[in-house]
């Protein structure tokens, strides 16, 4: 596996800012770029249409580049030599937790440091995004979750042999694989160089707080982890979460309209 950061690019993050400021969404998502950009007036910003709400994003996003220009690229270099320091040791856990050759594979994966604080992975584009103010142990946490789920995806889709568009949200499937990242860090040793792990952040918080038949579903799907090879663990973790696919959506629900 290989992976590059890159550094910001204004446009960019304006465009993926706007997805997650949608008026439909809940606070959930909107609020967590208004908590970082306490300069921009909610209120005014709804206001706006699209075009406005994009132009207003690009040129603010390029003056705080022109900025902080200097220390963004020191920042770059950071996460990109933290990164080949420990390349060898993540592919490695990697490919023994998925069993799974990984010579060759995802060689071309890319992290584009983005302005927007919510950090959407595109499966087909090998490619995910991570906050500029994360530091190089952040960002590597970041791309320990966004990586876990593109090989989780390609082992799957290798047993499955089902639709990829089904890996994305709302589906039942997308569920799951962001459910399982934090047995997947905590199982392969790499929750060491994942310091989202240690704050419980490594993983949407609800599903910290989520409980079926009074039981915490981490630590239902780390027992099933320990328990099966991963191909059986998929198995098993899908068939257990669609039995429990009304409680586990009503538990989400709930925690984003409390948020």
């Amino acid at each position: 596996m290989k992976l590059k950061f890159l550094p910001p690019n204004p446009e960019y993050s304006a465009a993926t800012a706007l997805e997650f400021t949608k008026d439909d969404l809940s606070p959930f998502w909107k609020d967590v770029f208004f908590r970082f950009y306490r300069d921009i007036d909610p209120d005014r910003f709804t206001a706006l249409n699209n075009n406005e709400k994009y132009e207003f994003l690009k040129n603010y996003f390029q003056s705080l580049q022109s900025e902080k220009h200097d220390e963004l690229m020191q920042k770059n270099a950071r996460y990109n030599a933290y990164w080949h320091q420990h390349e060898k040791r993540i592919t490695a856990s990697f490919e023994d937790i998925f069993d799974l050759d990984l010579t060759g594979v995802f060689n071309d994966l890319i992290a584009q440091t983005s302005f927007n604080p919510i950090s959407p992975r595109y499966l087909s584009e090998h490619r995910f995004d991570h906050f500029y103010l994360e530091s190089e142990r952040g960002a590597m946490g970041t791309a320990l979750h966004e990586i876990t789920h593109f090989i989780w995806f390609l082992r799957w889709q290798n047993h499955f042999k089902d639709r990829a568009d089904e890996y994305e949200t709302p589906h039942l499937k997308w569920i799951l694989s962001e459910m399982v990242v934090e047995p997947v860090m905590q199982k392969s040793g790499l929750a060491e160089l994942n310091p989202y792990c240690a704050s419980e952040s490594c993983v949407y918080p609800y599903f910290y707080s989520m409980r079926i038949d009074n039981t915490p579903i981490l630590e239902t799907l780390s027992a099933m982890l320990d328990k099966n090879p991963i191909t059986d663990f998929m198995e098993v973790s899908y068939r257990y979460c669609q039995k429990h696919e009304r409680e586990i959506r009503q538990q989400i629900c709930r925690s984003e309209e409390e948020f």
